[in-house]
């Protein structure tokens, strides 16, 4: 086990759901972000370092069929799977690490909230890069959300790399064409608050 996965492991294996801070009741954002860039209900996603996130219950509900959760930590998407009970068996559940995952198919959208931030050597940024090059069908589209410019600079014990817009787009390439940006406030569970940027992008091709 690598000590990225042994970290998150501890993290979700001492902690509630709701007492990290990255916590959501509602993952408003990201579904918004996910039916603007594909509202078939046939679509392929991926959620990645989806954890315990409750983005993949609203997915569900919302009526998606095909879905998958990646993460690092099994404790993570055990909790996940509990929660979210006799539905879990349609989803996918993939214990990897993206930047070194192999993808065994493709996805119309890539979804990922506090997940890319915490890749702060450019190494690790390329590899990811390269696995979602990889896993997303062309014309596919990427939601990222990391802390912004003015976020913490880092979270649960570990150094970010903040983002905005422009920083990610360069961090992708070229063919991956930037289709908006959003601000969210996340108020975490002890009443603090914390700068995130989302941003869409629309793959060519």
């Amino acid at each position: 086990m690598s000590d990225r996965a042994t970290h998150w492991d501890h993290v979700y294996a001492t902690k509630g759901e709701a007492e990290v801070s990255w916590f959501q009741d509602s993952p408003a954002t990201s579904l918004d972000l996910i039916r603007a860039a594909n509202p078939d209900h046939g679509a392929t996603i991926i959620d990645i370092g989806g954890g315990a996130s409750r983005l993949v219950d609203a997915l569900l509900q919302d009526g998606y069929r095909d879905v998958a959760v990646l993460d690092l930590s099994a404790n993570a998407l055990d909790a996940a799977k509990k929660r979210i009970g006799g539905a879990a068996s349609i989803v996918d559940w993939i214990v990897a690490d993206a930047t070194t995952w192999q993808p065994a198919k493709t996805y119309d959208v890539w979804h990922d909230r506090a997940a890319f931030h915490f890749l702060t050597d450019p190494r690790d940024r390329a590899a990811y890069v390269e696995r979602l090059r990889s896993a997303l069908a062309p014309g596919g589209q990427v939601v990222i959300g990391t802390f912004a410019p003015d976020g913490p600079e880092r979270c649960s014990g570990l150094p970010v790399q903040r983002h905005d817009s422009a920083s990610l787009a360069a961090e992708l390439g070229p063919e991956f064409v930037l289709v908006e940006t959003r601000s969210e406030t996340h108020h975490t569970p002890w009443n603090s608050t914390q700068a995130f940027q989302f941003s869409r992008f629309r793959r060519s091709g």
